[in-house]
């Protein structure tokens, strides 16, 4: 477009002034009037785009210019034209001499705008909105970078390229999709990313944002994290504005929060009554604030009488420390338990020396950031998207340290969620250091029998068995176990979990027998104690299975996960995901029964199942597939199995890492259908992929990677090579020799 220079003979483009993802703007100047104009240019899309996604832009941009033609408010920027020129779409506008919002924060170096400017915008954008509104029309899109400051001090909203107008629902709902939450994560309601009905007040809840931050120089939920930034808009309350920047107006604030409210209904009911709390506010006298105590954070805290810092309840969110979603059965480690509460002081407490005062608690407002932050990782994990879970624990995990000390219970607690998502994305190793480290800490500053302790000692027991260590992770489980029946009893629900670890873990060391002896009995005590088909009882029933399955006792263990999965379905309803586990084994257990036929046909459910529930890319998905794959070379249809292995190994690669070990499987599985066909070069490249990744994850004489060597020396038998396959036979075969 900025080739032709002028466009339908009259719009000479000047110089590129602006450019998004789906367009482009100038500033031109319009021949037959001789005035300056802005002319927004939709940006032809490239052959990638398909058709129908070509044809909702250019309908939204469409969309826009008619909406923003119908507004006449001296709050609104004019159009001018719209037309279309040599395929491109194209919108002339006034050409605003200002900055919008976000450049003016941008220029002052995002401190706060002073209050009177700050007060000033806010009438009118609430004038503008409220105009915009008796128009059914809401914008969902109010953000700083769409508020233009003019250089006079006229304040004009823009961009209406999201509009909804509410006479025309069905068109507008045609270009946005169904429940799809549109606008930008830092200005966007609770109800627009639940993908609910959005009103005027969604247009209030952004003006809430845009006036935090102008006001206090950072949004109100100022994360890296797109997700967690939404989970916060929907679930945490937001720093009170005073707690940045204390010189602000009581009633500012007081109006900022209101718009904030989760609730629509809680919201002021219009845009014309924002406006006119702030004119009201404006006659009565200047708030005085008062006396203030500076914070832990730079900001500041209102003064109160100094008690020890750790008596007071640390976070304003009391699920902030509740429990860790828990592993994937048979093998569901414990998170973190009950709440931290201090231990009564049993000797005289000595005041600390003047010249070392104790440093004061942060306001509870940053707290309360802080715990919806690790909140929205625990939402993140429960997703199974345990890398941002991870990045969101140890932003929060640093500033906790930062605040409240290093061995503080809350920063222990954010540690060990970052010791969980390590576990579960395959980093064992690196999750055993963290474990490590917070359970020594909690040792000292909470007691070695506290629940947390144990925790974070139960969870290292389960990621010494991840790296292959079951001797070492049954001392711990033992010790742990030990520890909670006597401080517990032996029928508290931890104790079970450490019980049914315990019997898990048996298996690991070969003692099939007792590991399914003791299974028998957590089923029966957890039975008595919380019911036949509580959730716990029933992940006992299903380690029953797994501990028959390794004993051979395939038949038994079919029986047993049918029966679970029946009561899942009863208990927890046909699509939970524990449910869906169930069906997964009981298919596993049909394909090692030989009646893979059966499997298949399993499989291919399960996998619309999962698809449908958590979408083509979740990795239980993707096990369900993995599991297709495997009967279909049972059946000896190997040209498919490779394909579908394949295919589940670029997904996994791509979802978990290329060391993952659910990736990894999938890799081994490829070179098991290249073997199959006949391809042993290929196959070979495949074995030896899986055994140097695995040896560098793992370690070279973890179980897993021993295997992966016998695979690598089998194939290379194959080929001819034997001296070579010899050699490795006997490499593998000594760590296992050794007991390994």
């Amino acid at each position: 477009m900025g080739e032709t220079r002028l466009i339908q003979g009259r719009y000479r483009l000047l110089d590129l002034i602006g450019r998004g993802g789906m367009g482009e703007v100038w500033r031109a100047r319009d021949e037959s009037l001789g005035r300056l104009v802005a002319v927004k240019c939709l940006k032809p899309l490239g052959e990638q785009h398909d058709h129908s996604f070509t044809r909702v832009v250019r309908e939204r941009f469409r969309r826009e210019a008619r909406v923003a033609a119908a507004l006449q408010h001296r709050g609104i920027t004019v159009v001018h034209d719209f037309g279309e020129c040599d395929g491109v779409l194209f919108l002339v506008m006034e050409l605003l001499q200002g900055r919008d919002l976000s450049r003016l924060l941008e220029d002052n170096k995002h401190h706060p705008l002073p209050v009177d400017e700050v007060v000033d915008i806010a009438e009118q954008v609430s004038a503008a909105l409220a105009y915009t509104h008796q128009q059914g029309i809401v914008h969902r899109d109010l953000k700083p970078a769409n508020i233009v400051r003019l250089t006079d001090g006229t304040v004009k909203i823009c961009d209406f390229g999201i509009a909804r107008l509410g006479h025309d629902i069905g068109f507008t709902s045609r270009l946005t999709g169904t429940d799809v939450a549109m606008g930008t994560p830092h200005y966007m309601s609770p109800e627009q990313i639940g993908g609910d009905g959005v009103d005027q007040r969604s247009d209030l809840y952004s003006l809430g944002c845009v006036l935090y931050e102008i006001s206090t120089g950072v949004p109100p939920f100022d994360l890296d994290d797109a997700w967690a930034i939404l989970l916060g808009h929907r679930d945490t309350p937001p720093r009170p504005p005073r707690g940045h920047r204390p010189d602000l107006p009581a009633y500012l604030e007081r109006i900022i929060l209101d718009l904030l409210a989760k609730r629509p209904e809680q919201r002021p009911a219009d845009a014309r009554e924002v406006g006119r709390r702030i004119s009201v506010a404006r006659e009565t006298p200047p708030y005085v604030p008062t006396v203030l105590a500076p914070a832990a954070d730079g900001g500041v805290g209102v003064a109160e009488s100094r008690l020890p810092a750790w008596t007071r309840s640390l976070t304003a969110d009391p699920g902030a420390g509740g429990p860790a979603p828990r592993g994937t059965p048979p093998d569901a480690a414990a998170g973190p338990s009950a709440a931290w509460t201090p231990r009564p002081v049993t000797g005289p407490v000595q005041e600390e020396p003047a010249v070392r005062p104790e440093p004061p608690l942060p306001p509870p407002a940053v707290l309360a950031t802080l715990a919806g932050r690790h909140n929205a990782g625990l939402s993140l994990a429960r997703l199974g998207r345990w890398e941002e879970a991870e990045e969101v624990h140890r932003a929060v995990a640093a500033e906790r340290e930062h605040l409240l000390g290093p061995d503080h219970p809350d920063t222990l607690d954010s540690r060990h969620q970052v010791a969980f998502t390590l576990s579960r994305t395959g980093r064992a190793a690196d999750a055993l250091r963290e474990y490590s480290h917070v359970a020594r800490l909690r040792a000292r500053v909470l007691g070695p029998d506290h629940p947390d302790t144990l925790a974070a000692r139960q969870e290292m027991a389960y990621v010494l068995g991840q790296l292959g260590r079951p001797l070492d992770a049954d001392r711990v489980y033992t010790a742990v176990l030990a520890a909670r029946e006597r401080t517990m009893g032996p029928d508290h629900p931890d104790t079970l979990r450490c019980r049914h670890n315990l019997a898990f873990n048996l298996g690991r060391l070969g003692r099939l027998e007792d590991s399914y002896r003791m299974a028998c009995e957590v089923v029966g005590d957890r039975a008595r104690v919380l019911g036949p088909e509580h959730p716990d009882t029933l992940v006992s029933r299903y380690e029953v299975a797994y501990a028959l399955g390794q004993l051979g006792r395939w038949a038994e263990a079919l029986h047993v996960y049918r029966e679970v999965a029946e009561a899942r379905t009863r208990a927890l309803g046909p699509d939970h995901p524990d449910t869906l586990a169930a069906r997964h084994e009981v298919g596993i257990c049909l394909g090692r029964l030989g009646r893979s036929a059966e499997a298949l046909r399993l499989y291919r459910d399960l996998v619309d199942d999962r698809t449908r529930v958590h979408g083509p890319a979740h990795p239980e998905t993707l096990r369900a597939r993995h599991g297709l794959g495997v009967n279909l070379g049972r059946l000896g249809r190997w040209e498919e199995a490779l394909v579908e292995a394949r295919d589940v190994c670029a997904l996994r690669e791509r979802v978990l890492g290329p060391d993952h070990p659910d990736t990894l499987v999938s890799r081994r599985e490829v070179a098991v259908g290249l073997g199959w066909l006949g391809r042993w070069h290929d196959a070979l490249a495949e074995y030896r992929t899986v055994a140097a990744a695995r040896a560098r994850v793992l370690g070279p004489d973890h179980p897993d990677t021993l295997t992966s060597r016998n695979d690598e020396a089998h194939c290379l038998e194959q080929l001819g090579r034997g001296p070579e396959a010899a050699e490795l036979y006997r490499r593998a075969a000594v760590p296992r020799q050794q007991g390994v």
